[in-house]
């Protein structure tokens, strides 16, 4: 079974994920741009059960576009978030794909809130296998 690593920037807050991610996305809500400071976010899907998490974190929970809540964790040292927890989908953890720091993790197969992608960003959405607003 695969075992990955992501980590904070400065290393105190990591998770470690076991097997394969159950999703792989993409976000182009404006909080995801937001919250990234790029156009949009990518996160790997894990059961909770899939993953060990380590380090102290501070949680900052908003509502979605979708009007549902997401509590995000990040490092309280360098300010990374590198993980997250969605009503949308309850028993889950996401966890941002750069945290991982390793540039063959696989690519997307989905896509959100596409109404709201920036159009620059098409040349991107080639690997993506299904679109949702």
């Amino acid at each position: 079974m695969r075992t990955r690593r992501a980590a904070c920037s400065c290393g105190r807050l990591e998770i470690v994920c076991k097997g394969e991610p159950v999703r792989i996305s993409m976000c182009h809500c404006l909080e995801c741009q937001r919250r990234t400071g790029a156009v949009f976010a990518s996160q790997a899907w894990f059961a909770r059960q899939q993953t060990t998490i380590s380090g102290n974190s501070t949680q900052f929970t908003r509502q979605s576009d979708a009007n549902r809540s997401v509590s995000f964790r990040f490092c309280p040292m360098c300010g990374s978030t590198v993980y997250w927890e969605a009503d949308a989908i309850p028993g889950h953890i996401a966890v941002a794909v750069g945290a991982f720091a390793d540039p063959v993790f696989p690519a997307p197969t989905y896509s959100g809130f596409e109404a709201r992608r920036h159009r620059w960003v098409d040349p991107l959405l080639a690997v993506a296998i299904h679109h949702s607003d």
